[in-house]
Formats: structure tokens, C-alpha cells, sequence
């Protein structure tokens, strides 16, 4: 490909509407063009990127057996009514109605239809099992569409669904799509993680989610520094302290504490760390008004662990601020475990305290001193927190870490959910119905794209992975308006590459060099070389990776050389 003929259109300014690096860097270097809130055009260029990490994954479906189809985008309400979605789903289902009346919705994902295909084709036990698969545009109405192709309103993905006469069968092809998404995500070149997972609004059994990692990630990830272990940090377990607590030392004593309604404030008030505060949390509970959840004052309460307790109402929700003077005697901020009438949950952490600080259920005031078993009875515990640095990890593996991860993958054990909601049945080995079970695996194509650029960057642009960069090699001839064995040099390196199958562009656009060779490193292309007068003279190249710190000068015959070791 030629530069002149390619469109290229680069920025120097970021755009004001541009909040995370990714989407900054798309739209400076010409990916995208915004249309509305959350829906892009992608540019020839950036349409390159997608291209090539849709056919990495495409590749690897394929050759994990799955089969590709292609379904509506638009789906008719009453498969949505089958599987009990069409409400549950909530407003990011973007509902429609035809000239008829009749009511559908831009699909955010396929399971119903799928199954709708599978209960019209799939007849027998001996047909199982099969994956099916497709790259298709997806629509989420999205509340507040943002960070660019990152959380759009439209996206590419791949969607695979596959069914099962057995447990047994799902697990194998669970396990296939689990090694099929590392590949993919290895042959990328990403760093990356696969975790342990919440089912979400999906459902099913278990699933587990691949995260490139990523400081800007929206997602913390727990890991165990000296094993392989990782697990979303709302999915990985806390555990209860190892030997008994220590005795306690002090007695408790009731201190004013007028302005403190924080754990930052009252450990600052009282001189005392936020690991020997407690904090307690009121949520509705199932059978009672609101139930108490005491954690560590520097510990988070995971919602999701919390909602999984009996006693707590799903959706979690927090007690109303104006009811709770009411069930505690004092306003949020002042409200500890002691003496309270409603039921009380402890974390672990929050249970393995002595002598701590926790509030008085009078306004302004909080308690020292405070001890299980002698100031207040012995708690009931469960794992309500986040897991944070140093934890122990499950199975002994060590301690745990936490780092930041971009979600662009997730595959779930479904189970029975669909295809017993929406009847789908084929005939068993003794010939009775059975009901399949069925296997969902999804990779965000358009996200991956993003994803990549918050891992791989600099101060000067993107800088692609080679397997999923626009172009691998950039020619950059300069001085070639005076001497015109520069351009015939550069187009034989050019006729060259090209027949060695690899993705070349060159600049003929007859910029100066320092513009040309800000927008190929912001641009993020993997390598470039330059030819010049000086260096043909000196019977040299200059070349550069765009990882590297600077240029080097290589003998001209030792190009290909030079090229076949950066692409080994």
C-alpha cells in the first residue's frame, strides 16, 4: 500500500472529548470518526487493526471445530419473552417496532436466537456436541457511552454457543474454548490474564473472564504472586484469621467525636490506623427491615459476596440515611456493632479485631476498646470483602497482588437456562427427549483493539504488537525529490517485502522527515525503514523498532536479515 493512496489523516491535538489514552490515540492517528454517542466509523486504517484481530480469532475457532453462522442483528421480542429477558434485561436493550406493531431489539447478544436455531435443526444425540460461532455487530444502550470503541454503544464481537447432551461434554468443550482464548490472546502478543468470574446477567454455572492487563484497567484482578491463581477481586475468597484473636487490652470508653464521619476522619481523630477500625453498613434484608455488615474500616464490602448471604435481599440495597436513626439511634457515621437490635453479619477480617473502634449509635461519638465476646457477643462471620495485596491466596498458593485488567473475553457454563426456558429438546441415546446443556464464549473484537493501545504505548503514540498492527513495515524515503535513486531503492525494498507476503506501506506523500516520522510512531507501525542519499552513499539503511529507543544504520544487504530476526 501506498501512503498517498491510504487516507491517512493524523492529528497533533488530543480531542477534548477523548478521555482514556486508547481513545485518544485512535482518533489522533485516524482510526475512528465519532457518528453519535457511541457509535464510530472505523477509517480503512483502523479498520486494518480489526481485520487482523478478527481473523487471529477467526483462525482459532475454527480450529478449535466450532462452525460459523451468522445471525439477525434484529431479534424478534418473543424469544426474548421466552427466555424471560425482555424486561429483565433492562434499558440497555434497545427495544423497536416495526411497521406492523410488532416489537424487537437490536441483539446484545444471541442466546435466545441460537437456541431458536438449535430447537429447528438439531434433532439427535448423535449431533451433539457443536459450537457455533459469529463476528457480528453487537448494540448495548449504553447510559453514558464512553472511552471510544472501549464502552461504545456499538461494537464488533465474536459469539459462540455451543450444546451438549452432558455435563461432561460441556466441561471438554468449556476447557477447549478457555485454551482457544489464550492463543488467541497470546498470538496477539498481550499480556494477559484469565480469571475467575461472576455469571453476571448471563447466567449458568461458572465462567471465567480474559483481561489484558492494563494500568487503565476498569477491573482489579487478584493473583497469587507465586502460583496460578487469578480471579476478579468481587470472585476471590477471604478467609478467616489463622490463630485465635489477641486478648484484649483495653477497656471500652466512649469518646466525642463531633466532626468524624468517615473512617479517614475518626482514625485521624483518635490517632489510631484504619486497620483497628470497624465500619458498619446497613442493607435491606430478606425477612427484616435492614440487616448490620461490619467490616475492617480500611476494607471494601463486595456487593456480590454480600448479596450471596441469606439474610440480605437481592439487589443488595443500602438502608435509606433517614431510616437509620431510627433502627440504630444514630445517623450514618456514628453507627457501631454494639448494641444493636437488627442482625448483625462480621467480615473475617472485621471478626479477628481486638480492642478496635467502631461508633457508639449516638451522633458524634465512637467507642474504643471494643472487644468480641465481652463488649458484644461473638459474631456471626462471613467473607464480605474485597480481596486486597497480601491476603493468602486460595489452595496455599501464596500471598495475593492486585492488578488492573481490561475485560475483552468471558466463558460461561450455561447450563439448562436457554434451552429448558425455550424448550429446545433432542432425542437421547434411549430415545427419550433431553434437554441440551449449552456453553456461551464471547471475545470482544473492537474492544481488543482498544485494549491493546492502553497496553501498548509511549509519549510518541501507539506501538502495535506486530500480529494485529496496520501494516508491519513502513518505508520512509527521504530526499527523494533530488535524487530519484531513492524512490527506485525504496520501491525495490517495497516490490520485495511485498512478495515476502509481508504488510508494507510506503510513504510517497513527500513529507518532511520529522512529519513523517511522527505520524508513523504515532500510527504505531512495528518497523521503519528509511532510505536517504546519505545513506545509499554509504551503501547503508537506516532502521528502527518502534519499541526502540533510537535508529541504527544496517548494511543494505543485510536488510532482510534484519527483518526476518524482529519478525522471528
Amino acid at each position: 500500500m501506498r501512503a498517498s493512496q491510504f487516507a491517512i489523516n493524523t492529528m497533533k491535538e488530543t480531542p477534548a472529548e477523548a478521555e482514556i489514552v486508547s481513545h485518544q490515540l485512535m482518533l489522533r492517528a485516524g482510526m475512528l470518526k465519532k457518528l453519535a454517542s457511541g457509535l464510530y466509523t472505523w477509517s480503512p486504517l483502523g479498520l486494518k487493526v480489526l481485520r487482523r484481530v478478527e481473523a487471529i480469532v477467526r483462525e482459532e475457532m475454527d480450529a478449535a471445530g466450532a462452525l460459523e453462522l451468522l445471525m439477525p442483528a434484529v431479534q424478534p421480542a418473543e424469544l426474548w419473552e421466552e427466555s424471560g429477558r425482555w424486561q429483565q434485561y433492562g434499558p440497555e436493550l434497545l427495544r423497536l417496532t416495526d411497521r406492523h406493531g410488532r416489537d424487537f431489539c437490536f441483539g446484545p447478544t444471541h442466546e435466545e436466537v441460537i437456541t431458536d436455531y438449535a430447537r429447528r435443526e438439531l434433532k439427535s444425540y448423535r449431533q451433539l456436541p457443536v459450537n457455533f460461532y459469529q463476528i457480528q455487530t453487537k448494540f448495548r444502550d449504553e447510559i453514558r457511552p464512553r472511552f471510544g470503541v472501549m464502552r461504545a454503544r456499538e461494537f464488533v464481537m465474536k459469539d459462540a454457543y455451543s450444546f451438549h447432551a452432558d455435563a461432561a461434554s460441556l466441561e471438554q468443550t468449556y476447557q477447549l474454548m478457555y485454551s482457544a482464548y489464550s492463543r488467541i490472546l497470546e498470538r496477539m502478543g498481550l499480556a494477559w490474564r484469565a480469571v475467575v468470574a461472576d455469571t453476571g446477567s448471563i447466567g449458568g454455572n461458572a465462567s471465567h473472564e480474559f483481561h489484558v492487563l492494563a494500568d487503565s484497567g476498569e477491573d482489579a484482578i487478584a493473583y497469587a504472586v507465586d502460583g496460578d491463581y487469578a480471579a476478579n477481586v468481587e470472585m476471590a475468597p477471604t478467609f478467616p484469621a489463622d490463630g485465635p484473636r489477641a486478648e484484649p487490652a483495653e477497656a471500652m470508653s466512649e469518646v466525642a467525636t463531633p466532626n468524624a464521619r468517615t473512617i479517614d476522619d475518626v482514625a485521624s481523630t483518635l490517632d489510631v490506623p484504619a486497620t483497628r477500625t470497624v465500619k458498619t453498613l446497613l442493607v435491606q434484608g430478606t425477612e427484616v427491615p435492614a440487616v448490620a455488615l461490619v467490616l475492617r474500616g480500611d476494607h471494601a464490602l463486595n456487593e456480590i459476596k454480600a448479596t450471596k448471604q441469606p439474610a440480605i435481599a437481592e439487589p443488595l440495597t443500602f438502608v435509606d440515611e433517614a431510616e437509620a436513626p431510627k433502627l440504630t439511634g444514630a445517623s450514618v457515621g456514628s453507627i457501631g456493632p454494639v448494641g444493636l437490635n437488627i442482625p448483625v453479619i462480621v467480615d473475617h477480617a472485621a471478626a479477628a479485631l481486638s480492642d478496635f473502634v467502631c461508633g457508639a449509635n449516638k451522633d458524634g461519638y465512637h467507642l474504643t476498646g471494643v472487644n468480641w465476646g465481652r463488649d458484644l457477643p461473638e459474631p456471626e462471620t462471613a467473607d464480605l470483602r474485597d480481596a486486597v495485596a497480601g491476603d493468602p491466596a486460595p489452595n496455599g498458593q501464596g500471598k495475593l497482588d492486585i492488578c488492573r485488567g481490561i475485560e475483552v473475553g468471558h466463558v460461561f457454563q450455561l447450563g439448562d437456562k436457554y434451552s429448558r426456558a425455550m424448550n429446545c429438546e433432542v432425542l437421547g441415546e434411549d430415545g427419550k427427549p433431553i434437554t441440551p446443556l449449552m456453553g456461551c464464549y464471547g471475545i470482544g473484537v473492537s474492544r481488543i483493539v482498544a485494549a491493546a493501545i492502553e497496553q501498548n504505548f509511549d509519549e510518541r503514540g501507539i506501538r502495535w504488537p506486530q500480529p494485529i498492527a496496520p501494516f508491519t513495515v513502513a518505508i520512509v524515503p527521504i530526499g527523494a525529490n533530488k535524487d530519484e535513486t531513492v524512490m527506485e531503492r525504496a520501491e525495490a525494498i517495497y516490490a520485495d517485502l511485498r512478495a515476502r507476503g509481508i504488510e508494507v506501506i510506503l510513504d510517497d506523500r513527500g513529507l518532511r522527515p520529522g512529519a513523517a516520522f511522527a505520524d508513523w510512531e504515532l500510527i504505531g507501525i512495528p518497523l521503519r525503514i528509511v532510505v536517504s542519499p546519505r545513506g545509499l552513499a554509504a551503501g547503508q539503511l537506516e532502521v528502527r523498532r518502534r519499541d526502540a529507543d533510537a535508529s541504527e544504520d544496517i548494511a543494505a544487504e543485510q536488510l532482510f536479515d534484519w527483518l526476518d530476526a524482529q519478525l522471528a
